[in-house]
């Protein structure tokens, strides 16, 4: 039994492809080893959108190569796709694999254990041709609907590397959503690169929504990082339906909208707010995470105190701060007024601190509510861990929960940055 071990970096898209691989090898007889375990083959799905997530995978793919030396090392991802060249002279590395491919990866090993010497240009290419999950290195699962992206922020990449926007087909999603519940998944993730542009056939997103909360089963459903550009007025209602949890990772990324446009973002402050108190009108506990980048060409100290004003405002629980990093081939590479490095580290600390102290106010606003847990991870202790519908870590102190079972719990005391539950 050959050994194969995966190391994922960046987006729940990723995250959803490598569980889909790891469904493939495992039906296929391969034993699934942890990464960082010698291993006949190593894959690495990569991200590409900053430049330490370039150095990060640079050291997971020297990693996998200094361990298993006699083993094959793949690299995909974003990564793969946009420094392809760079990655294929590397000598640690046997096949680069681009996303368009990325599904085919299987075929790819298999052949070559075989002897059968397959270039990675001929796969098969398909953005959508994932297997369902059955086996996967998480609690929950994620359905792939969208791919691509039109939007061409000035700051980003993907649309290089994951090229222009596509839909799934409906048919197909419901189906994909339908097969990972048959196989005992409790909770889906809906991802994509702009999930909210989702569009076949005349459904939008939230029909596509409609239709998967219509599917039989007790489980429930949670979308993953969206953006403010595409909302309709009645999206709000949609989370009366129990098995949407009330939780939406929001993109704001500034609060300027000086620094917005500056982006090519397609919505301004008060339409952003507009959004979070749509929400909250309907659904006063509604939880919202963002991302926010810090240090963008010409950000003034103005600039960044909107964002923090605008922050505040908006309530976030967490605030995932990325410091502004320059992609050659991007818009804001070639802007004026880059912000050093000591500034970008300061103003990432402080966007850090303020996120710690919204995250705390958020889940104290909470304590002595109910929230449906999914457990995680038991342990020998006693207690197990996982997470409510409101995207909340709850720790309950009780023995004998079941990984993948539901608890209703109630919120008591915050401890350790979670939150102590009490069924």
């Amino acid at each position: 039994m050959k050994k194969v071990a995966f190391k994922t970096l960046g987006c729940r898209l990723n995250q959803f492809e490598t569980d889909s691989l790891v469904t493939q090898f495992h039906n296929a007889g391969y034993e699934v080893v942890e990464f960082g375990k010698k291993a006949d083959v190593s894959i690495i799905n990569t991200c590409t959108v900053t430049n330490s997530s370039d150095q990060k995978s640079r050291n997971y793919i020297n990693q996998a190569s200094g361990l298993s030396p006699d083993g094959i090392t793949v690299v995909s991802g974003c990564m793969a796709n946009h420094k392809k060249e760079i990655l294929e002279k590397q000598e640690n590395i046997t096949y680069v694999v681009e996303n368009e491919q990325k599904n085919d990866i299987f075929n790819l090993v298999d052949s070559h254990f075989k002897g059968e010497l397959v270039h990675p240009g001929n796969l098969k290419a398909d953005v959508f041709g994932f297997e369902t999950v059955e086996k996967s290195l998480h609690t929950r699962t994620s359905i792939k609907i969208q791919d691509g992206c039109d939007n061409f922020c000035s700051f980003c990449i993907i649309p290089r590397v994951r090229g222009r926007a596509i839909s799934r087909p409906a048919a197909d999603i419901v189906d994909n959503v339908k097969r990972v519940i048959d196989n005992g998944f409790k909770e889906i993730v809906l991802t994509g690169v702009n999930i909210s542009r989702y569009e076949y056939e005349g459904l939008s997103f939230k029909n596509i929504v409609e239709k998967i909360v219509e599917v039989e089963g007790d489980f429930r459903v949670r979308i993953s990082s969206i953006e403010p550009d595409n909302f309709t007025p009645d999206f709000p209602d949609l989370f009366h339906h129990p098995k949407l949890n009330p939780h939406l990772h929001l993109c704001l990324q500034s609060g300027s909208d000086n620094i917005l446009m500056k982006m090519r973002r397609m919505y301004s402050v008060n339409s952003f707010m507009g959004i979070v108190e749509s929400f909250r009108k309907v659904h006063p506990d509604f939880n919202f995470t963002t991302d926010i980048i810090v240090g963008f060409p010409g950000e003034t100290e103005e600039d960044f105190q909107q964002t923090l004003n605008i922050a505040s405002r908006a309530k976030f629980s967490h605030i995932h701060t990325f410091r502004y990093s320059l992609r050659n081939g991007t818009r804001a590479a070639r802007m004026e007024n880059q912000i050093p490095g000591k500034v970008k580290t300061e103003r990432s600390e402080k966007l850090r601190i303020l996120s710690e102290q919204l995250e705390k106010e958020y889940f104290n606003s909470m304590l002595q509510k109910s929230q449906r847990v999914l457990i995680e991870n038991p342990d020998k202790n006693g207690s197990a861990f996982g997470y409510g519908e409101h995207y909340i870590p709850i720790q309950i102190e009780t023995a004998g929960l079941a990984k993948n079972e539901f608890y209703q719990v109630s919120l008591k005391e915050i401890k350790n940055n979670r939150v102590i539950g009490i069924i």
